[in-house]
């Protein structure tokens, strides 16, 4: 027996790193190439895997812990600022779907109870490819992502109701004391462990890292991940949705970063099982039999999710591009779809040949996820700039209308997060002009009473642009999670105004030139700037010139960043002299082609006097002149060494560049 599975995992791996390669060379998400793997060594395929009950076991444990290192990474502050996402997007989506197959199945079969139970089965969708493919794209913070994840948070919620009302439509009738209950339990888990987050986790986890033992560390971060998982569970909820919640109690922590970093290589590892067991479960044989069956249920799936996932993100006050995307980014079966559909065959609400028709249109709807998702960007604004669509899109006439038309020379920014916030606190304090977009409405809602110049909109829309006063604007500064919507804003808004100065904030360092070339003037990406302050802080504790270490910063950013790939960086050995003086505070400068101490001496300078520093030490080539006398004349491409407090040598620094005299 442990030969055979091992024999099992081998294969599995063998041909999934082989259909990946594959794939690769053909720009296909690895997602796809562990799905096709499965069809092709499953039970179904060529046959080199006939017993899956194993795989599937590895596969939940890859679920489990993809949804753990999800929940880490959201935390519970996120969680709480998509309620409205959670409980009206999700609280929509679930019941329109089920409202709508369900008509739309009586009309084909007649019968009322197993046509509700067909829009159980499609009212769920795929939490752990959906959530794997935002994480991958960079998208979880971005509007779309967060009504995504909200409406999987709120479908896993689900799960209890819809297995108690299984019974009822088969005929067999239910106690209602017995739902209440288990309702009652399952609400109550759920608020003892968000509510250990607080109380018991951060300490367990303290007196766990006071060991400083990395297993234990390790194994009661599992035990945590694995044991909610299988608590919540118990009580009727998914074992993913209890792995989510775990996370979540880590990330309250100030030990999820190490927790990530750990679990990281295991979820890797497993989540691969997962999606090949998917693949697994397709009959190919019953799939070319039945092709055209198969084909009518996956488009009446996509259309029906796409509809009900943009109704739910219209509810909660999306705009109608981002609705859509929502929509066609949850429009797959989920994984629980299956357990509801083995039930409902044993209850006698689905026959087998609609089983397996069901379970291969499903696992072709995953199939087709990474496609949807990657579509999406596009075919969610050809749909919107229809002229049938942007009526419907067309709301209230806003209030900016008054406002920003008496505007001109202001700053329009796009996106009221950590950046845009800061970036309108000082223009607030400089008193220049400016005005905000954002697509969060509670956002707006609340800044708009404490007396913010904001409104709620989609800047990749034309009309809203100009409503803000684009076209008198003088800087545009795009902050925003999204880099499908940045890239068409830059193109929106360099079109309508070409003087305008037009500044973005880009996650990644591939997409600077192409934000370039659509418009944008400065385009500043997040990773490299974390780099930039990095080097720049290591480069100061090893005592660089304070102006060398200025002129790799310009450098870099003049040149779009690519000069950091090849920065020529003195040798430390420059400063290798005073290291002897730990307690002393010393800087450096070398001194350019066109500075000010060219040819002086450092009498004449008077730099002592104007200052307040002490020249220690001056190094010319491979010499170096220590304590140098008054009539020491200076050269360019001297290292000047001196001390004195922190506010003197900020003096000279400024002295030295010419900035004071």
């Amino acid at each position: 027996m442990e030969y055979e599975f091992l024999k099992s995992l081998e294969v599995i791996f063998i041909a999934s790193a082989a259909v990946i390669l594959l794939l690769y060379k053909l720009k296909i998400p690895s997602l796809i190439g562990f799905i096709i793997a499965g069809v092709i060594i499953g039970p179904y395929g060529v046959g080199l895997i006939r017993d899956v009950h194993f795989i599937q076991i590895l596969a939940e444990i890859g679920v489990i812990l993809l949804l753990f290192t999800i929940g880490i990474e959201f935390s519970m502050a996120k969680l709480f600022k998509i309620k409205k996402a959670v409980i009206g997007g999700g609280g929509i989506q679930v019941l329109s779907t089920i409202l709508l197959s369900a008509i739309i199945t009586y009309f084909a079969i007649g019968n009322l109870n197993k046509s509700i139970f067909f829009g159980f089965l499609y009212a769920l969708s795929s939490t752990a490819i959906v959530l794997k493919l935002l994480t991958e794209r960079g998208e979880i913070d971005s509007p779309h992502g967060h009504t995504m994840v909200g409406i999987l948070i709120f479908q896993d919620l689900c799960i209890v109701p819809l297995m108690l009302l299984i019974p009822v439509l088969s005929g067999n009738g239910i106690n209602l004391i017995d739902v209440a209950v288990k309702m009652g339990k399952a609400i109550a888990i759920i608020a003892v462990v968000l509510l250990s987050a607080r109380w018991i986790v951060p300490s367990l986890l303290h007196e766990v890292v006071r060991t400083k033992s990395r297993e234990l560390f390790l194994t009661t971060i599992i035990l945590l991940c694995l044991g909610i998982a299988l608590l919540t569970s118990r009580f009727g909820l998914s074992l993913a949705l209890g792995a989510f919640l775990a996370g979540l109690i880590i990330s309250e922590s100030e030990y999820a970063h190490q927790a990530i970093s750990d679990i990281l290589p295991f979820k890797d590892s497993f989540m691969g099982l997962f999606f090949v067991s998917i693949g697994m479960l397709m009959n190919t044989s019953f799939v070319f039999e039945n092709i055209m069956r198969i084909s009518e249920v996956v488009i009446l799936i996509l259309i029906l999710k796409i509809i009900t996932g943009a109704i739910s993100g219209l509810f909660i006050g999306n705009s109608l591009r981002i609705s859509i995307y929502s929509g066609l980014g949850l429009a797959q079966i989920g994984e629980f779809s299956f357990v509801l559909a083995v039930a409902g065959k044993g209850s006698g609400l689905i026959s087998e040949e609609f089983y397996q028709i069901f379970l291969s249109a499903s696992v072709v709807t995953m199939i087709l996820t990474p496609v949807m998702i990657k579509i999406s960007p596009v075919v969610s604004e050809w749909i919107t700039t229809r002229p049938v669509m942007k009526k419907i899109s067309k709301r209230r006439k806003s209030e900016s209308d008054v406002i920003t038309r008496k505007k001109h020379d202001h700053v329009i920014i796009i996106g009221f997060g950590l950046n845009g916030r800061n970036l309108a606190t000082v223009l607030k304090e400089a008193e220049i002009p400016y005005v905000v977009l954002e697509m969060n409405s509670d956002t707006v809602r609340e800044m708009k009473k404490k007396g913010e110049q904001i409104f709620y909109g989609d800047g990749t829309s034309q009309e809203i642009l100009l409503k803000l006063g684009i076209e008198r604007a003088r800087l545009l500064v795009i902050a925003i999670s999204d880099p499908v919507s940045t890239r068409r804003i830059v193109s929106i808004a360099r079109q309508l105004n070409k003087q305008l100065y037009i500044i973005v904030r880009t996650r990644y360092l591939v997409e600077v030139e192409d934000l370039k070339s659509l418009g944008a003037d400065e385009v500043i990406p997040e990773e490299f700037e974390t780099s930039i302050e990095i080097f720049s802080r290591v480069l100061h504790q090893y005592n660089f010139p304070r102006n060398v270490i200025f002129e790799m910063i310009e450098k870099i950013r003049s040149n779009n960043y690519t000069a950091l790939r090849n920065v020529d960086v003195p040798k430390r050995h420059l400063f290798d002299k005073y290291e002897w003086l730990p307690e002393i505070e010393i800087d450096g400068y070398r001194i350019p082609d066109n500075s000010i101490l060219n040819d002086k001496s450092i009498k004449e300078l008077q730099i002592r006097k104007k200052t307040g520093v002490t020249i220690i030490a001056v190094k010319r080539g491979k010499d170096v002149h220590v304590n140098p006398s008054p009539d020491f004349v200076l050269k360019k491409g001297d290292f000047i060494l001196f001390t004195g407090d922190r506010k003197n040598m900020n003096n000279a620094l400024n002295y030295f560049r010419g900035e004071i005299d």
